[in-house]
């Protein structure tokens, strides 16, 4: 907790520097589940427990600690006595002094509990569990949807499959899963949803690559490039290779997976070798393509750009109170530069599909709305998306929010 709101670091970075320093794994998924909880309540626990305080914490790493204490007296799953205790032990390893401060802030919870909850339903970043800037953007930007999007941004994601139709169909995979004692439904073309989610280690075959953890909404992507076998397709951004191993599953193709960082080109031949499947792998910036572009235009490219990643919040939390309001329009500079530097490497007649994982405006419909003008041999093609509108999915239950958009070079 401390690394994400003190640090400014991820939650995915923090947790794999635990686990690489751990010895036994088993209680950090305890202290995952603990994080991201915590984190998607956050709003709600940070009114309440400066609401607690009548100074600010010293030092502030007890946040972390107090945080999560509240979230679990809130979530009753633990008896209280056991979450006070523990949390008190927590608060004292990092400052001897806090026992007594914690032990109070808990228990003054437990008295007040009502009262608390009662005064933090009537502050908008308790109700919301958002930065009040985030819910007065999405608020204006869709003023019938914004609730809901809100609420679902809040809860739990789906766990979705994707079957590889090279190893086994998606009949086949259904019955595997029964027999293995997981219940799922079918979602998508090649998607089966779990009713609960498990470790990857408890999906059958899945070192075997006979199916891929992946969101029901970017297994749009592959399909939207409608590749040929034999075609040369760019997956520019392409860690860590969901869609790149997606695209080799559909089509045999001339295929080159590029990202900025080697650590992150890595996870890209992991999954391919988990699949079966194989790319070129190159590092670059997909914004200076003269470092190390062949000269040979492609016929398709799929740019899955940086963003602010607000439309997969429920499975970052951390994202929500990392990002900042002008982060977006700094973000979006640099799809701009990726778009024009890619867009020469496009034969004619070839598509390059615009993908975020975004919800704002200007990452995304504004964003391809600006290309257009600026090059006259672009024109955007139609797509039909389940629900989306101009590209942009919402976020269902069913699948986080993505944006896509198909350009056409004429």
């Amino acid at each position: 907790m401390n690394a994400v709101l003190l640090e400014g670091r991820s939650l995915t970075a923090a947790l794999e520097d635990q686990r690489r320093r751990l010895a036994d794994l088993r209680p950090l998924a305890a202290a995952q589940d603990l994080a991201y909880g915590t984190l998607r309540q956050y709003g709600r626990l940070d009114v309440t427990l400066r609401a607690l305080l009548d100074k600010p914490l010293d030092p502030p790493g007890l946040a972390g600690h107090l945080l999560v204490g509240l979230h679990e007296l809130e979530q009753g799953e633990a008896p209280d006595y056991a979450v006070v205790n523990e949390t008190v032990r927590g608060a004292a390893r990092l400052h001897a002094p806090a026992r007594g401060l914690a032990n109070a802030v808990l228990r003054n919870f437990q008295r007040r509990r009502a009262e608390l909850q009662a005064q933090a339903a009537r502050d908008p970043r308790a109700i919301w569990n958002f930065p009040a800037w985030w819910v007065a953007r999405l608020r204006r930007q869709y003023p019938t949807q914004w609730q809901d999007w809100l609420r679902a941004a809040n809860g739990h994601p789906p766990m979705t499959l994707r079957i590889n139709p090279r190893k086994v169909s998606l009949a086949d995979y259904l019955e595997q899963l029964r027999t293995a004692g997981l219940e799922a439904t079918q979602t998508g073309d090649q998607a089966l949803t779990l009713v609960r989610p498990v470790p990857v280690q408890r999906l059958p075959g899945f070192d075997a690559g006979l199916v891929s953890v992946q969101d029901l909404g970017a297994q749009y992507a592959a399909p939207l490039l409608d590749c040929t076998d034999g075609m040369r397709v760019l997956d520019a951004c392409a860690a860590p290779g969901g869609k790149t191993g997606h695209l080799l599953e559909l089509h045999d193709l001339d295929l080159t997976a590029l990202d900025s960082e080697a650590r992150r080109l890595d996870r890209v031949r992991q999954n391919l070798d988990r699949l079966g499947r194989n790319a070129r792998l190159v590092r670059g910036d997909a914004g200076d393509p003269a470092a190390w572009w062949d000269g040979r235009p492609f016929q398709r490219i799929l740019l899955d750009a940086p963003c602010t990643a607000s439309g997969v919040v429920r499975r970052h939390p951390d994202g929500k109170w990392l990002k900042r309001e002008e982060d977006i329009q700094q973000l979006a500079s640099e799809q701009a530069r990726l778009l024009d530097a890619l867009w020469p490497l496009l034969a004619p007649g070839g598509t390059l599909l615009y993908a975020t994982c975004s919800v704002f405006v200007e990452e995304n419909r504004a964003q391809v709305a600006a290309f257009l003008q600026r090059h006259d041999d672009a024109r955007e093609q139609a797509i039909a998306l389940p629900g989306a509108a101009s590209g942009q999915l919402p976020l269902t239950e069913s699948h986080d929010a993505f944006f896509y958009a198909l350009l056409v070079k004429t």
